[in-house]
């Protein structure tokens, strides 16, 4: 009852933009024909819409104007929320198919089936360049690779090199959050420090003469050669997770445990090389004494891997307050890694589409469906047609409580009801 009362509450809102376009239209270049009907399907089930048709002049061609305004493709009959909402679903849970049966609970019939959303993601592009506004001297670099199947071809599979981009931490309270964060996916045949560094010209405005990179990741040979590629102007951190984990594998019932862990967490390198060393010969297992050599010989490689990276900063003057250790790579892999991997294969146009997708769905950027236009932003910026559609959902409103108090019986209860009493200590909360 609910959904059919807010479809039609839909049906006003868009037919009243439908009027609004008509009042400010050029009326030199768009001559009204007549109104014609399109049943669209949205998140409050089919929708019945009775719109102005057009013929425009300069092009020669028929249009509605509420449909170029919604960036809705009116011979397909999908709105763009709807068509937003299953991308969302596909690219954020475990499947195509799981993303059609959540979109039928939301809607309440089967609006899309799993290999139409797939395609839908095959076939969107996206506006990948967002320029973002800087916030300091410094960028963070988390990267890391993720192997994924492949279907249908010679290699069984392949590692996508991800790398995630910010400008440091904000504090909410208990919580924590990255500042202008965005993800770069190395697809081209350049070397992949150079495949970002361009991204980061373009995305931030990074001057390779100004700025510093500080770069966290495992020891991955084309993860450490941005050591080369930068040079001075970046510091490389072995990621803390990965040596944690190798530790712990390797030494775990040692005596000495605690004291390495502690060692590591207090960026104290040297001190945690003395530990491991001393350590060697001990364990009595072959495979975990190769292990520790192993790391040993990979820390000792890259001389200041695991010292704290705000240190180094100081050092070039800059202030680093508010800066946390870094780390968040694994992290942000096991988001990419739970959608992609799992037992799942990969054509490359289907993967390479894939996370294109999921990338601009975390990063807020523009797609382009086969059927309009999808804005996904964090914060979308006050603009004309938002100030109209506010305007038609502001008159609509005012018949809220009528449509709801018509439909659904309880609520034409006089005061003095439980519901009355309900709703009535409710209010302004």
């Amino acid at each position: 009852m609910l959904q059919k009362t807010y479809g039609e509450m839909l049906q006003q809102v868009l037919e009243w933009l439908d009027e609004e376009l008509a009042k400010q239209r050029d009326k030199k270049r768009y001559y009204l024909k007549d109104k014609r009907t399109v049943q669209m399907q949205t998140l409050f089930g089919e929708v019945e819409v009775r719109r102005n048709y057009y013929l425009d002049r300069e092009k020669g061609v028929y249009t509605c104007l509420l449909d170029a305004f919604l960036g809705f493709d009116g011979a397909k009959g999908v709105s763009p929320l709807l068509e937003e909402t299953a991308i969302e679903l596909a690219v954020t849970g475990p499947s195509y198919r799981q993303a059609a049966e959540a979109l039928k609970k939301i809607v309440g019939y089967a609006v899309m089936s799993h290999e139409t959303i797939r395609q839908l993601v095959l076939q969107a592009t996206v506006e990948t360049h967002r320029p973002m506004e800087r916030k300091r001297q410094v960028l963070f670099v988390e990267a890391d690779g993720l192997y994924v199947k492949r279907q249908r071809s010679r290699r069984r599979g392949k590692e996508e090199k991800i790398l995630a981009v910010h400008q440091g931490w904000k504090v909410h309270g208990k919580r924590v959050s990255l500042v202008g964060k965005r993800h770069y996916v190395h697809e081209t045949k350049e070397p992949v420090w150079e495949g970002l560094e361009l991204f980061l010209i373009e995305e931030y405005g990074y001057d390779p003469t100004r700025d510093w990179v500080v770069i966290n990741g495992d020891g991955a040979a084309w993860i450490t050669a941005c050591r080369d590629y930068f040079g001075k102007r970046a510091f490389f951190q072995l990621d803390r997770f990965h040596v944690a984990r190798e530790i712990r594998d390797c030494l775990k019932d040692h005596p000495r445990y605690r004291t390495i862990q502690k060692k590591l967490a207090l960026f104290d390198e040297h001190g945690l090389l003395t530990e491991l060393h001393s350590a060697v010969g001990t364990l009595g297992e072959e495979k975990k004494e190769k292990q520790l050599e192993g790391l040993i010989q990979r820390i000792e490689s890259m001389p200041g891997c695991l010292s704290d990276y705000r240190k180094w900063l100081r050092e070039k003057g800059i202030d680093t307050t508010g800066m946390r250790p870094m780390g968040s790579a694994e992290g942000t892999m096991h988001v990419f890694a739970k959608r992609v991997k799992d037992g799942r294969s990969w054509c490359e146009a289907g993967i390479q589409a894939f996370l294109h997708v999921m990338v601009a769905v975390k990063d807020g950027l523009t797609i382009q469906t086969r059927r309009g236009e999808i804005v996904i932003e964090e914060e979308k910026r006050e603009t004309k047609r938002f100030t109209l559609v506010k305007k038609a959902v502001k008159n609509a409103g005012t018949k809220v409580v009528e449509l709801v108090r018509g439909n659904i019986r309880y609520l034409q209860q006089s005061c003095g009801t439980p519901i009355y009493e309900v709703l009535k200590g409710l209010k302004g909360i």
